[in-house]
């Protein structure tokens, strides 16, 4: 988990409680280990002491965020005594800072996972691609005792939750494989992971549509700064703009303007129904026309600037049918006309 900062004066008991007593019970176990009182630390995060002791009890994800930053805090441990050796505050906010740079989230991914490794060699984790399918895979090289499952747990929900940070989209997982055995409260999975979720697998991994990784990294240093503020809620923020159809349609309408003559004919392409296209479009925040005019308009000003066709021969390369309604459509994308446009430039 990257380094929260928790706020008191919040009433953390709101909200419907869904995260299992078993991580709060292990990171008592880390105060335990250390030598430290847990008791003023469950008091802030308004956590009943009694409750641990209830192996189906469950938090808010508030109480959780707030325990956890607390914990976090005074024990100068973002691991919360996961691995060998404490990662002092600030850890993973660190790795972030280090993959903001990365044009794509593949890059940034993989350089999370890379830079991971600097913390601490207890566990391993790596990006890989295959047929389609990107899998980001958590190796444990040593016994993470009692820490296992919410270490695991923990470390592939903070990835994931930095991803979507990065592109400002949910990432939707296909699968979730866990080397461990289903808890008591394997119900709770559900919540923490969508897709299907299989215990007792041979390797712990997230998968989704590697198309993700392809995504831009929308995020800046300013961006980074604000996020730190409350850096938890990337494990349990539920994004619900997802990206990944604005970029294939972007890409099909770049690449293969042939398929963009009309929603059907985009949607055929794309394997889903022309209503379904716009749906799908609409949660994402955005149009089949507003991306239609967003291509139409980098195609035009690449034409412009770096050749001398003339404006006739640019309008039909663009899509328009005539010259003027390409002219018109320029103006009112930057405020000049083509000509203009092009001698300025």
């Amino acid at each position: 988990m990257v380094s929260p900062s928790p706020t008191s004066d919040q009433a953390p008991a709101l909200g419907r409680a869904e995260t299992p007593i078993a991580f709060i019970q292990a990171i008592a176990t880390a105060y335990t280990q250390r030598g430290l009182r847990v008791d003023e630390a469950l008091k802030k995060a308004q956590i009943e002491p009694k409750i641990l002791k209830k192996h189906n009890a469950r938090v808010t994800a508030m109480q959780m965020e707030l325990f956890s930053g607390l914990a976090m805090q005074e024990l100068d441990d973002e691991g919360l005594g996961w691995f060998s050796r404490r990662l002092p505050w600030g850890s993973y906010g660190m790795l972030v800072r280090a993959s903001l740079t990365s044009p794509t989230l593949g890059l940034a991914l993989g350089r999370w996972s890379r830079h991971h490794g600097l913390l601490t060699d207890d566990i391993h984790l790596t990006l890989t691609e295959h047929q389609g399918v990107a899998t980001l895979q958590l190796e444990e090289a040593r016994d993470l005792g009692v820490f296992r499952e919410f270490c695991v747990v923990s470390v592939l929900r903070n990835a994931l939750g930095v991803a979507c940070w990065l592109t400002d989209s949910r990432i939707s997982l296909t699968t979730t494989h866990l080397r461990f055995a289903p808890p008591a409260h394997a119900d709770s999975y559900r919540v923490l992971f969508d897709g299907s979720t299989h215990f007792n697998a041979d390797m712990n991994a997230l998968q989704f549509d590697a198309g993700y990784l392809a995504l831009p990294v929308r995020r800046d240093e300013a961006a980074l700064k604000q996020m730190l503020q409350r850096a938890l809620l990337l494990t349990v923020r539920p994004y619900r703009r997802d990206r990944l159809l604005v970029e294939r349609v972007r890409q099909t309408l770049a690449q293969h303007p042939e398929h963009s003559r009309n929603a059907d004919d985009l949607a055929a392409w794309l394997n889903m129904s022309a209503r379904t296209l716009h749906r799908q479009l609409q949660e994402e925040g955005a149009s089949l026309q507003q991306l239609k005019d967003s291509v139409r308009e980098q195609r035009a000003r690449t034409l412009l600037l770096r050749t001398r066709k003339p404006l006739k021969q640019i309008a039909t390369e663009v899509g328009f049918s005539n010259e003027k309604s390409f002219i018109r459509a320029f103006k009112a994308w930057s405020g000049q006309a083509p000509e203009t446009f092009r001698q300025s430039a």
